[in-house]
């Protein structure tokens, strides 16, 4: 281990999407962990490039959503993200369009909010740097400026910077990154970055719902001490639960919310409350709880992103799109009545 702690091996400090690992990171549980997900890496690096056959078409079928809720190699990642969301075909069907949006008339107040911002995306990212070269904050600049221009009900949300960082990170492309962040804010993700953010407060509400049906006792103990969801989850929804869960567990998620849409996002939810149940539940006060939620997104549970995977699909039980739906008008209404 002496040649990470003198210095010299920089390559292990600084994870392969540029992030540095943090000073107290566990190389050895990591790297026992890495070696058993590379045997699976490539397994299905292999069954995925014979799934696609050099082709750049993708059907929507059983067989697609077992091996995208398997994991999509990080070499196939954006072309696979960018078919099943629809981002390609709206890319092939407005040529140009994204750098129409950056040559034309730009609103000031727009401009500000997101400068304001790029220096305060992923500080401990080098490639966005402002002494990397190619720097990715200018990359993320555009992306950014394009997207507030293109949807002008949005504008520009913290939050949204994070999640054009994470695909430009992945795809490499400026174009397709617009592309996907617009699959996401909207159409995936119904309403979450709206000035009033209705979609969002929605699901958080939508969730607490769902842990009383399904984790009772944390519902109960929430209700107990006045803690509202907001207060424990809103940054899971907001960036999707980058910077709270590990980079390659993320990817792992996104690979499905891209697939299956939001949903993902509530199995995500209750696993991590699920299996953490008897932990949440130690908790005797307000900030007790709130440190516990801090606390259940951290260890070898969710580093192990291929058994947290498989959990997400057996741990909450069945949850269909017609539940989360009904749950949402409901809570919705609850939220307007609150004002």
């Amino acid at each position: 281990m002496a040649r990470r702690e003198d210095g010299r091996d920089w390559a292990y400090r600084v994870d392969p999407y540029g992030f540095e690992r943090p000073e107290d990171f566990d190389y050895a549980s990591y790297e026992a962990f890495f070696s058993r997900y590379l045997v699976v890496l490539t397994r299905r690096a292999i069954k995925w490039s014979k799934l696609l056959k050099g082709n750049n078409s993708i059907q929507k079928s059983l067989k697609v959503k077992r091996y995208i809720r398997k994991g999509i190699p990080n070499e196939h990642r954006a072309l696979v993200w960018m078919i099943v969301s629809g981002a390609q075909t709206n890319m092939e069907q407005n040529p140009g369009y994204y750098h129409r949006l950056l040559e034309g008339e730009k609103n000031a107040k727009l401009l500000e909010a997101i400068k304001t911002d790029m220096n305060r995306t992923f500080p401990d990212n080098v490639k966005f740097r402002k002494t990397a070269d190619p720097c990715l904050q200018h990359v993320l600049y555009n992306v950014l400026v394009a997207y507030g221009h293109h949807n002008k009900a949005v504008g520009y949300c913290q939050g949204m910077n994070f999640i054009a960082g994470y695909l430009i990170l992945i795809t490499k492309n400026e174009e397709e990154s617009f592309w996907l962040l617009d699959a996401l804010i909207g159409r995936i993700l119904p309403d979450y970055y709206s000035p009033a953010m209705l979609g969002l407060k929605t699901d958080q509400e939508v969730l607490g719902e769902l842990v009383k049906m399904k984790v009772p006792a944390v519902a109960e103990l929430m209700e107990r001490h006045g803690v509202m969801w907001t207060l424990v989850v809103s940054r899971w929804f907001i960036c999707l639960f980058i910077d709270i869960l590990p980079v390659e567990t993320v990817l792992r998620i996104w690979d499905c919310l891209f697939y299956e849409g939001s949903k993902i996002i509530f199995r995500v939810a209750l696993t991590l409350i699920k299996q953490n149940q008897a932990f949440i539940l130690e908790a005797t006060n307000f900030p007790d709880i709130c440190d516990k939620f801090k606390q259940i997104t951290k260890g070898t549970f969710v580093t192990e992103c291929h058994s947290f995977m498989q959990k997400i699909f057996t741990d909450p039980g069945s949850l269909s799109m017609a539940t989360i739906n009904k749950l949402r008008e409901t809570c919705r209404e609850k939220v307007l009545s609150q004002g």
